[in-house]
C-alpha cells in the first residue's frame, strides 16, 4: 500500500522538467526559474558538518546546463571536502592517500563524461528532493499519505538521479548497514524487486488516466541502473560522507578492472 502511494510521488515529480540543473527562485506571481545553484542536502552538511568553506560551493547565482558539468562540481566538492575537513578526516598517511586517490579518479571519470550520456546529458532536467524519504511523509490511521514535508532540498538534477531507485527502501543507508555494503545490496534486492513491480502497476494507472506517458516510466530506467551499477554512481556523488566505501566496493571494479590486493591496498595499483 505504502510502496504504491510513494511510487505515485515519485511518478509525479518525475514529469516536472526543466532546462537548467539549479534551484527554482520565483521571479513574480506565476512564474519560477532556475536561477540558483542546487540547494542539496549534501551541500548543506558539507558546511554544517565537513567544515567546507562557503566559498567552495558553487556561486550562488550558477546553474548548469548539462549533467556533465554538474558531475564535475560534484567530483571537485569531493576534493575540496578532503582538504577542508578537520575532524575524522583520516586514520593514517596511506589512508590520506587511499582517499585522495579515489577522488582524482572519480574526478577523472566525471571528466570524461562516464556518468552521463548524451540522450540525457543535456536535459530536460527532472525536479529532485534529496531529502525525500519515508520519515518525511505523514500517513493518516489507513495508512494512507496525507502529506510530504522538508521540501527545502529541491531542486532541478541530472535525470540519472531520478532513474536511480530509492536507497530508502531498506530505510537505512547502505554505508550504515550493520553486516556491511555487500549484505545490505543483497536484501536491497529483494525489496527492489518488490517496490519495481507496484510501480509498474502504478505507471499503468497513470497512463491509462492520461496523466503519465509511456516514455515517463521509472521502472525499467530503475532497473537498468541498478544492474548496470549506475545507482552506486549517483549514491556517491550525492554522498560526499559515503563516498570512501562506496567507491572502492562498488565503482573502482567497474571502471578500472579488477584488482590484484586488498581494498586497503588497492589504491596503490
Amino acid at each position: 500500500i505504502l510502496y504504491g502511494q510513494f511510487a505515485d510521488i515519485l511518478l509525479q515529480l518525475s514529469t516536472l522538467r526543466l532546462p537548467r540543473i539549479g534551484s527554482l527562485v520565483q521571479t513574480d506571481d506565476f512564474t519560477w526559474e532556475v536561477a540558483q545553484r542546487p540547494l542539496s542536502y549534501n551541500a548543506n552538511e558539507l558546511v554544517r558538518l565537513g567544515t567546507l568553506p562557503r566559498s567552495k560551493l558553487p556561486r550562488v547565482n550558477e546553474t548548469f546546463p548539462s549533467a556533465l558539468s554538474y558531475f564535475n562540481t560534484l567530483a571537485d566538492l569531493h576534493l575540496d571536502h578532503l582538504t577542508h575537513q578537520q575532524n575524522d578526516a583520516i586514520d593514517s598517511a596511506d589512508d590520506c592517500r587511499r582517499r585522495y586517490i579515489a577522488r582524482l579518479l572519480f574526478r577523472k571519470l566525471a571528466n570524461d563524461g562516464r556518468f552521463t550520456t548524451s540522450s540525457t546529458n543535456l536535459g530536460p532536467f527532472n525536479i529532485w528532493c534529496d531529502d525525500l524519504r519515508p520519515s518525511n511523509v505523514l500517513i493518516n490511521e489507513h495508512l494512507r499519505i496525507v502529506g510530504v514535508v522538508d521540501w527545502e532540498f529541491t531542486y532541478a538534477a541530472p535525470v540519472e538521479f531520478s532513474h536511480a531507485p530509492p536507497w530508502w527502501l531498506l530505510l537505512e543507508q547502505p554505508e550504515y548497514w550493520s553486516d556491511g555494503m555487500e549484505a545490505w545490496t543483497k536484501v536491497y534486492e529483494s525489496r527492489l524487486q518488490t517496490f519495481l513491480k507496484v510501480l509498474r502497476e502504478q505507471e499503468d494507472m497513470a497512463i491509462d488516466r492520461g496523466r503519465l506517458k509511456d516514455d515517463q516510466r521509472l521502472s525499467t530506467p530503475m532497473q537498468q541502473s541498478w544492474e548496470s551499477g549506475d545507482f552506486w554512481v549517483t549514491y556517491a556523488a550525492r554522498k560526499n560522507f559515503a563516498f570512501d566505501a562506496v567507491f572502492w566496493k562498488k565503482l573502482d571494479g567497474r571502471f578500472f578492472g579488477p584488482g590484484t590486493s586488498t581494498d586497503d591496498d588497492r589504491w596503490k595499483e
